[in-house]
């Protein structure tokens, strides 16, 4: 889900008298940010400095804050710093050499004379490039820049920061090395063609951030046409996601997912993807609700059942899922006692979960817990250990299912960066794709 906060850390010199940080947290609060780390950085007899992250949506609450903050007396906001930029500065992701280049004898064995004997052995068995090159563990995050977080189509280029920030937990979490490929051109026919090219230099490709309805060609073309594992993680990545967020919601609701009926507001690129994975995983009645017509008729022809009404969508399921980033869009009213409802929009999401659990819910969370980074970076660690030659709705199943039992009692998924769970994940993923070849087999 899209989340555009603005991130500031302010360092403030606060009275040592209890009381006094409450006081901070009461004026950040009431000047709409949302506080996030907190550092005591020096405790002294009058004062102590601290450092609080805050999350606002526009530049002009930080100001309102940092004046409703030097108001108090003995209170002074001493310096503001942006840490995101900051840890922008030059890049989160770099290409390293592997071995050491010291010596002419170095030389000869990593690049020239030694290195022409390793290109014949992969002439003579191209499948031996996985061995002596990092094909075998390379991944393509590929852009076209028109559908970036919630900002829109801004560009390739300016969506870098994201796939840079891909290519960095796929290192970090599972040992993927992924290249991030800035494409300028909207052209389906274009992107597909330029990806087909650059396809031999990895073994799996990550589809981000490109708008619908041109994603769904690029990457139904895109699955057909190479023998290589393709997910567009806007679609898929979310989908498993929130199926993980689905089950867990269940089974603190006491609902038994596969016999509920499901609605999905909004059928974009994650919306259709939620209720594919939804009938993959044996939910029998999935409901769809959306402006577009377009979209309606491709979740009819998936197997799911348009409602042209919201009321009428609510008053008939038991579980809600709404991603359509509009605020307060889902009312009071329409909620029914005992439904379970993710609205999983961010920042702001269709209905407060406090709303909707005064109107009677038996469950209700938003979306900023619901983070595709649970689930990319196993599914492809897991298509890469199996030497798989794409990724099927069982193995995303299977992804779900492992996020979700990774899950705590009354959480909603796991956190984000505990590695064991894209292990288990990874594992769940490669199990299904080794299953399936011995079927075929």
């Amino acid at each position: 889900m899209a989340y555009n906060k603005l991130i500031r850390t302010l360092m403030i010199e606060i009275p040592s008298v209890p009381g006094s940080l409450g006081k901070v947290a009461t004026a950040i609060g009431l000047n709409g940010g949302d506080i996030g780390e907190v550092e005591t950085i020096k405790v002294g007899p009058a004062y102590t400095h601290r450092d609080i992250t805050v999350q606002i949506e526009q530049e002009e609450q930080l100001k309102e804050i940092i004046e409703s903050i030097n108001e108090l007396e003995g209170f002074r906001v001493q310096a503001v710093s942006d840490e995101v930029l900051r840890a922008h500065e030059g890049g989160k992701v770099q290409m390293k050499s592997r071995v050491p280049i010291q010596t002419l004898a170095d030389l000869s064995r990593v690049y020239t004379p030694g290195v022409a004997d390793v290109c014949k052995v992969i002439q003579a068995e191209p499948e031996k490039a996985k061995i002596y090159t990092n094909i075998g563990n390379s991944v393509a995050v590929v852009t076209d820049g028109t559908a970036i977080l919630g900002l829109g189509d801004i560009g390739p280029v300016a969506g870098m920061p994201v796939m840079e920030g891909k290519a960095a937990l796929f290192d970090q979490l599972v040992d993927i090395n992924a290249i991030p490929i800035l494409l300028d051109t909207k052209n389906p026919d274009e992107i597909v063609e330029t990806v087909k090219h650059i396809a031999p230099g990895f073994s799996g490709i990550l589809l981000e951030d490109i708008g619908s309805p041109h994603c769904f060609e690029v990457e139904e073309r895109l699955k057909a046409e190479l023998d290589i594992p393709v997910m567009h993680d806007d679609q898929h990545g979310t989908a498993v996601v929130t199926l993980a967020a689905v089950i867990s919601a269940c089974k603190s609701a006491g609902v038994d997912l596969k016999e509920a009926t499901v609605g999905q507001i909004g059928l974009g690129a994650a919306g259709l993807a939620i209720c594919r994975m939804l009938m993959a995983y044996g939910v029998k009645s999935v409901y769809g609700a959306d402006l577009s017509e377009e979209a309606k008729q491709r979740l009819e022809q998936y197997g799911g059942t348009p409602v042209n009404n919201l009321g009428g969508l609510m008053s008939q399921c038991d579980i809600v899922i709404a991603t359509t980033g509009v605020q307060g869009l889902i009312k009071k009213e329409w909620v029914q006692q005992g439904q379970i409802i993710l609205a999983l929009s961010n920042p702001n999401p269709e209905i407060a979960p406090t709303e909707a659990l005064e109107a009677g819910a038996a469950y209700a969370a938003d979306g900023r817990s619901v983070n595709n980074v649970l689930g990319f970076p196993g599914i492809f660690r897991g298509v890469l250990n199996a030497k798989a030659n794409d990724v099927t709705h069982p193995m995303l199943v299977a992804a779900a299912e492992a996020i979700a039992s990774c899950t705590k009692p009354g959480d909603l998924v796991p956190h984000p960066l505990d590695r064991t769970v894209h292990e288990r994940v990874a594992a769940a993923v490669e199990q299904v794709s080794l299953n399936s070849l011995k079927v075929h087999s």
